[in-house]
């Protein structure tokens, strides 16, 4: 269940945060700080799922320009 959640929420986080500041470098900034901040604490101990946090980081990241994009040229 995890590891599902660690797959799409953050994808979901830097969509969100760069639909807000449009800038997908604050929005990936902000995703990481929750995630470290979320590492510190001990929630995630695993590095399957540290792996997955990361993976769908970059594939957020890479939506989020394209999102970006296709809503400066409205």
């Amino acid at each position: 269940m995890w590891f599902l959640a660690a797959l799409i929420i953050p994808c979901l986080l830097v969509l969100l945060f760069a639909r807000v500041t449009y800038n997908r470098y604050i929005a990936v900034l902000l995703t990481t700080a929750l995630l470290v901040a979320s590492y510190l604490k001990g929630y995630t101990d695993e590095l399957h799922e540290i792996v997955a946090d990361i993976a769908s980081t970059i594939a957020g990241f890479l939506w989020a320009g394209r999102m970006l994009d296709h809503l400066k040229q409205k």
